[in-house]
C-alpha cells in the first residue's frame, strides 16, 4: 500500500525501460519459439500483430497517460524509451470505447500464440508462468504508485489521488 505521496513515481529511469522490457521479453520469446517451430511466416505475421496491437494500445490508452503527455518529442516511460511520439496526446479520462479497446488489444495480444505454445506444453507453462511473473509484478511494483490515474489498472489508494489533485 502506498502510505505517501512521495512514493508515486513521476517519471521512469532508463533502468525501469530495461527492467520491464527484459521481464516483457519472455513470454514474447516464449511465443515466437514456439511459433517458429510452425513456421516462419506465421512469426512474422505474430510479430506484425503484435506490433500493431501494441500500436492500438498506445493510441488508445498511453496517450492519455501523464509520461505520454509530459515527454516532448519521444516517450520516456516503463515500456517506451526514446520513441517518438506518433499520436497527440490526450489528457483526461480513457472513454468506455478507449478502455475497450485497450483491454481487446491486451487480450489477443496474450491469447494470439495460444494455438502454437498448446503443441508443445512446456513452452505453454513458461509462457503462462512469464506472463503471471509480468502481470503481477506490474500490479504490484507500479500500479499503486503510477500517477496515470485514468488507467483502469491503476490502484493508488483515493485518499493520495485527492492530495495530488490539490
Amino acid at each position: 500500500m502506498v502510505e505517501s505521496k512521495s512514493q508515486l513515481k513521476p517519471h521512469h529511469r532508463f533502468p525501469d525501460y530495461l527492467y520491464w522490457n527484459l521481464l516483457a521479453a519472455v513470454p514474447v520469446v516464449t511465443a515466437c519459439l514456439a511459433i517458429l517451430e510452425h513456421s516462419i511466416i506465421w512469426l512474422i505475421v505474430y510479430i506484425m500483430v503484435c506490433i500493431s496491437l501494441i500500436g492500438f494500445i498506445c493510441r488508445f490508452c498511453c496517450t492519455h497517460c501523464p509520461h505520454y503527455i509530459k515527454s516532448t518529442n519521444t516517450i520516456k516511460c516503463m515500456f517506451f524509451w526514446a520513441v517518438p511520439k506518433f499520436f497527440e496526446p490526450r489528457p483526461g479520462p480513457l472513454s468506455l470505447f478507449e478502455k475497450s479497446v485497450s483491454l481487446i488489444a491486451t487480450t489477443i495480444l496474450i491469447l494470439l500464440p495460444f494455438y502454437w505454445l498448446s503443441l508443445q506444453p512446456g513452452l505453454l507453462v513458461i509462457y503462462f508462468l512469464s506472463m503471471a511473473a509480468l502481470v503481477l509484478t506490474i500490479r504490484r511494483n507500479e500500479c499503486g504508485r503510477c500517477i496515470h490515474f485514468h488507467c483502469p489498472a491503476n490502484r493508488v489508494p483515493e485518499d493520495i489521488r485527492r492530495q495530488q489533485k490539490k
